[in-house]
């Protein structure tokens, strides 16, 4: 699987677990609910360093984000 994907569906997954909207956890990272949709979507391609920041605010490893 494609790692947008995995990283998409992780992301997902986490953020709707913790009953989050979009806009509720864009805000809480820092940045756009447009980006979160995209990143949700497979259509953006992160910074290491967003990632990080992802799984930070998520309580999860990098790695986390990233298993399939």
């Amino acid at each position: 699987m494609d790692i947008r994907k995995r990283l998409a569906r992780n992301l997902r997954r986490l953020r709707q677990q913790r009953n989050l909207s979009q806009e509720a956890f864009a805000h809480d990272v820092g940045i756009h609910r447009t980006y979160i949709s995209d990143l949700e979507r497979g259509a953006r391609n992160p910074t290491i360093i967003l990632v990080d920041r992802l799984a930070q605010f998520l309580d999860v490893t990098p790695g986390a984000l990233l298993d399939e």
